[in-house]
């Protein structure tokens, strides 16, 4: 693959890149017009999303950073965005050209004053993998095997004029109107702004492996703290393979329910027990070790949930809720789904597809174990997602709707279904964290 021996950094190279960008989605569209012409609108349509998907992540794939984070985000919300985008974006996850060994020694220059020979005993220049805010080097200090994380430069400087820039996009993808959609970036820059502070990751891994440690079947690096910085995150290296890898190979199903009871139970007790959870699940920030334990990896993106979130979410989550016609719409006014000034079809549409929504997500709720491997429960997500992603009325209403902490709680949950699905648990006890 080939290295990036520069970034773009400055407001004017990032934008121009940007520009060249839409201008090239112009062309593809000017395409997908005539091709309409020949062909029906499904062909021509996916045509379409794919040379957009290869031309927008190819220039944020040379971006890196937010632009390339949101894409990567993007990538996990697999029943709403087309499956061209999916496969795409998702490569940002670990598959993104590295640095130069130049901007690595640079960048370990600028953090310590030393070059990484002068720091461990043993320090590979070439890169492991490479995602969207950073890559991560193998390295050796006193007899311990190091995984060492690098900061793309200028990354964290870049992320308010990034999302400045990718905003109209998204609205418009989205159809995103008035004020709340200013709260909606401002909770995803935040939260940028948070991952791009390795010193708060160090902080954060911590906690986290402390409060979870007793889990069973769930394993952490160590972290160290004398070895890191704001850009360099130092820690142990963990054997294993991608949780992706495993499931791809395992025909094991005990191992795959004791793995995912793991991943269940370490979600569960974060979210009940902490009120705070890792918002990043996705494969590349897990491991199977070699004594078929989950390793996770990458706390860098962690959400708080604030009480007055929390309880009505998990209201809504509540069979009985679901019966309720007046608790229903009593939870989604406090949720900011349903609106104080929405018209009487936007009230109708919105509470018919946020009850269909939640009748099926939240199944796994109502029973005491879940199989996550049933295809039937999964087809439907699927085919509610695509069925309004295609809705002429949708489109036609504003979609700023719901309470910006959706936006990482949701992705909480649409990845570790998607995690647990790939990995075809059964009989997975779903209030076992209750027990921890």
């Amino acid at each position: 693959m080939k290295k990036a021996s520069k970034i773009p950094i400055s407001k004017l190279q990032r934008a121009s890149k940007l520009v060249t960008t839409g201008a090239k989605v112009g062309v593809n569209y000017l395409k997908y017009y005539g091709n309409k012409i020949t062909e029906s609108e499904e062909d021509a349509r996916e045509k379409l999303n794919k040379s957009n998907a290869e031309d927008i992540y190819d220039s944020l794939k040379d971006l890196k950073g937010s632009p390339l984070k949101v894409a990567q985000m993007l990538s996990m919300e697999k029943s709403i965005l087309p499956r061209a985008y999916v496969e795409k974006f998702s490569l940002a996850q670990f598959s993104v050209p590295p640095l130069s060994e130049a901007l690595v020694t640079k960048t370990f220059k600028k953090s310590f004053g030393k070059f990484p020979s002068d720091i461990y005993d043993f320090f590979d220049l070439k890169a492991y993998n490479a995602a969207s805010i950073g890559q991560v080097h193998k390295a050796e200090k006193d007899g311990k095997k190091l995984a060492v994380k690098i900061q793309y430069p200028g990354v964290s400087d870049s992320i308010k004029s990034d999302l400045a820039l990718l905003k109209p996009f998204v609205i418009r993808m989205f159809n995103m109107k008035g004020k709340m959609s200013d709260e909606y970036f401002l909770e995803v820059q935040n939260k940028l702004l948070e991952e791009t502070d390795y010193v708060l990751e160090v902080e954060q891994s911590q906690e986290i492996v402390d409060a979870c440690k007793d889990i069973p079947n769930l394993s952490f690096p160590n972290y160290y703290k004398e070895l890191s910085s704001k850009q360099i995150i130092t820690m142990d290296w963990m054997q294993g393979i991608h949780l992706s890898e495993f499931t791809n190979t395992n025909t094991n199903q005990q191992k795959a329910n004791l793995l995912g009871q793991a991943l269940w139970d370490f979600y569960m007790f974060q979210i009940h027990n902490l009120k705070k959870v890792h918002a990043d699940p996705h494969p590349g920030n897990f491991l199977i070790s070699e004594d078929d334990k989950l390793v996770a990896l990458d706390f860098g993106c962690m959400k708080t949930i604030p009480l007055d979130f929390y309880n009505p979410y998990f209201v809504l989550a509540n069979k009985e809720t679901l019966a309720n016609d007046a608790l229903f719409d009593e939870k989604m006014y406090e949720l900011e789904i349903l609106l104080k000034d929405d018209s009487k079809e936007e009230l109708e549409f919105f509470r018919a597809m946020f009850h269909e929504m939640l009748s099926i997500f939240t199944q796994p709720f109502h029973v005491e174990t879940f199989d996550f491997s049933d295809e039937v429960f999964f087809n439907k997500i699927s085919e509610f997602g695509e069925r309004y992603s295609k809705s002429a009325e949708l489109r036609s209403m504003n979609g700023s709707r719901g309470s910006k902490h959706f936006i990482y709680m949701n992705r909480t949950f649409f990845g570790l279904y998607n995690l647990m699905f790939d990995l075809k648990a059964k009989d997975i006890k779903i209030n076992n964290f209750l027990n921890l």
